[in-house]
């Protein structure tokens, strides 16, 4: 149950324009990235977003409200239940879909991106949280940029 919770809190999280909430959901020394689907498989290092640490990753939250400027938009992510992989200790390696749709302001709702994130998720006195989570995304082709998180 908790593990479909971190799942379900993240997506609202980061439809809900709350970007100080994203961070909380790593702990301090993780690892966050975007990558393409087909750079994942080959094993490139390539990725479209990496980030080493919950600092970084608060580094993007600031560059997303204060020095990002873009044509503003809505987003909802749809997930999947998430599956676990195997156990290491207290380390839950775990998978799930995801689709996200972006709404621009004066447009229809489009699929923006899709694909399955990869994760590895361990206790916290505050609960579960994530220690790696990868955004592995079928499609190569990205409509304009990557502002807000996946």
């Amino acid at each position: 149950m908790a593990l479909g919770r971190l799942y379900a809190d993240y997506a609202l999280a980061v439809d809900s324009g709350h970007w100080d909430l994203w961070p909380e959901f790593f702990i301090e020394q993780c690892v966050y990235k975007l990558i393409p689907r087909e750079n994942h498989e080959r094993g490139f290092p390539l990725c479209t977003l990496s980030f080493t640490s919950k600092g970084m990753i608060k580094d993007r939250v600031y560059g997303i409200q204060e020095t990002l400027y873009h044509d503003p938009y809505y987003q909802r992510h749809v997930v999947g239940a998430p599956v676990v992989r195997r156990v290491d200790g207290e380390r839950i390696h775990a998978e799930a879909n995801y689709a996200v749709f972006r709404t621009k302001l004066d447009k229809a709702s489009t699929v923006f991106n899709v694909g399955r994130y990869i994760d590895t998720i361990v206790p916290t006195p505050e609960g579960l949280k994530f220690a790696e989570r990868l955004c592995v995304y079928d499609s190569e082709m990205i409509p304009n940029a990557i502002i807000y998180p996946i």
